[in-house]
């Protein structure tokens, strides 16, 4: 018999958590999983998933008035964000449920406290007071929104609080330039809430690619979201029609409703990784090797709370990296190059693969860009001045395709496929060869120019 309660023990069941916890106990390992909250971790519970129906709630409001222009007559059309938010919450439900029964009839025992270590082989369930042991410790506690000290924050919401709110306000001011702060602007102004977003910077989405930062600045424009650049909030004061926030410009904004979207750091803070000897970094990160495992052997970590990628099927890729390396005696690395990813802007952004700087940093001037800017067919007849953006970026005298970027309607949906083709080093030619679909938005991907500067000024083939 093992000297441990557990041969795996999980903290999180988040979508990295239960997909390692489920792995090991179809191995036959003896499996335990504690969760704090509710099955699911951030994704289904308090991110991607309640937000992406959100996302089309907002967009079929656009759809109702762009009907018009398509001969549809919507009469006495209005929004009901209860009815919106209930359901979204029995999804959730349903979701989170689904979550506790994979683990369940796996053979994993789901323990619903909050778990935290006593010793590298130990840890302490906070409600019982139950200690458990482990061979092997998985950290999956993912990330929690974050935002900066300063007079009156406490009158603010961060985006868990989006998801459940008693009313939609008239006005609301979003602080932060990143997607969070860019998806949301775009839900509630999809809503009709008068919108602002505000932003220390001069555009959003810092890491993009500077010409699909300006994409999404017209974005968000179209959207009638009011953009203010340049100003940090100091202030947040509460007042009898609402809210006043201050500005280190002198500024002052009045608005119903305050939405901190500054950014998420690791939910380490007293998890007692200093008993285990897990080293963290300034953000509070654990540091993991390329396999996940931290400066101790048994104790590995995946997910948001390493702070490598934060996406959840990065987190389920590392989960089931960790489960070849430690019990398949199969080490696996997961490669992190080349993700695809979305931002669920409305329309949204699509990107997989370097950004021009990032190219040119690598490649110099062996390197080509390509890119087109147009108006898709379907917002003609609605009267959307929205434009469609696309950017591919190649490498050397065979032009592998390194990056390609769209800003534009379904690019979330087009980008997964584009990223087979990055992943793979296709070029620039085999993306020419390929017959275009007609009349659609992604044929343009296989009918792309030069971008004109690149004629005189980058393309260098030697």
């Amino acid at each position: 018999m093992s000297k441990y309660d557990y041969d795996l023990f999980v903290i999180g069941a988040g979508s990295g958590g239960v997909r390692a916890g489920r792995m090991a106990a179809q191995l036959g390992k003896r499996v335990a999983v504690a969760e704090e909250s509710r099955p699911g971790g951030t994704c289904v519970v308090r991110g991607c998933v309640p937000k992406k129906f959100m996302v089309y709630g907002a967009d079929y409001g656009t759809a109702i008035r762009e009907a018009v222009g398509y001969g549809w007559t919507v009469e006495n059309a209005k929004f009901d964000w209860p009815k919106l938010r209930d359901a979204i919450q029995s999804e959730v439900s349903r979701l989170s449920g689904i979550y506790a029964t994979i683990l369940e009839k796996n053979g994993a025992d789901l323990i619903q406290e909050r778990a935290e270590f006593v010793d590298k082989h130990t840890v302490r369930l906070t409600k019982s007071g139950r200690e458990v042991t482990a061979e092997t410790i998985l950290i999956a506690v993912g990330g929690r929104p974050w935002m900066p000290e300063m007079k009156g924050s406490e009158h603010a919401i961060m985006s868990d609080d989006a998801f459940l709110l008693d009313e939609m306000p008239e006005r609301i001011l979003i602080i932060g330039g990143g997607y969070i702060a860019s998806e949301f602007a775009g839900i509630f102004a999809g809503f009709g809430v008068k919108t602002v977003q505000a932003y220390r910077g001069t555009r959003l989405l810092n890491g993009f690619d500077p010409e699909v930062r300006d994409a999404v600045n017209e974005v968000q424009s179209n959207n009638k979201i009011d953009l203010r650049f340049g100003v940090s909030p100091t202030e947040i004061k509460k007042s009898k029609g609402g809210y006043i926030v201050t500005f280190d410009d002198g500024t002052k904004i009045g608005t119903d409703l305050v939405f901190m979207a500054t950014g998420r750091k690791p939910h380490t803070s007293g998890l007692g990784l200093e008993n285990a000897g897990v080293e963290v970094d300034k953000n509070g990160a654990i540091i993991v090797d390329e396999y996940s495992r931290t400066r101790q052997d048994n104790i590995f970590a995946v997910g948001d709370v390493t702070n490598r990628m934060n996406l959840t099927p990065v987190a389920i890729r590392e989960g089931m990296a960790f489960i070849e390396t430690r019990f398949k005696d199969n080490p696996i690395a997961y490669d992190h190059s080349d993700i695809a990813s979305a931002v669920f802007t409305r329309p949204p952004v699509g990107v997989v693969g370097l950004t021009e700087p990032e190219a040119r940093r690598e490649f110099g001037e062996e390197m080509t860009v390509y890119t087109t800017k147009f108006r898709p067919m379907k917002n003609v007849l609605a009267g959307d001045p929205q434009r469609c953006f696309m950017k591919l970026i190649t490498e050397g005298k065979n032009e592998r395709v390194v990056g390609i970027h769209i800003v534009g309607d379904d690019s979330a949906e087009i980008i997964q496929a584009l990223g087979i083709c990055v992943k793979a080093g296709l070029t620039k030619a085999d993306f020419d060869r390929t017959c275009a679909v007609h009349p659609t938005l992604a044929e343009e991907i296989v009918t792309l120019k030069p971008r004109e500067e690149n004629k005189t000024t980058v393309v260098s083939k030697g």
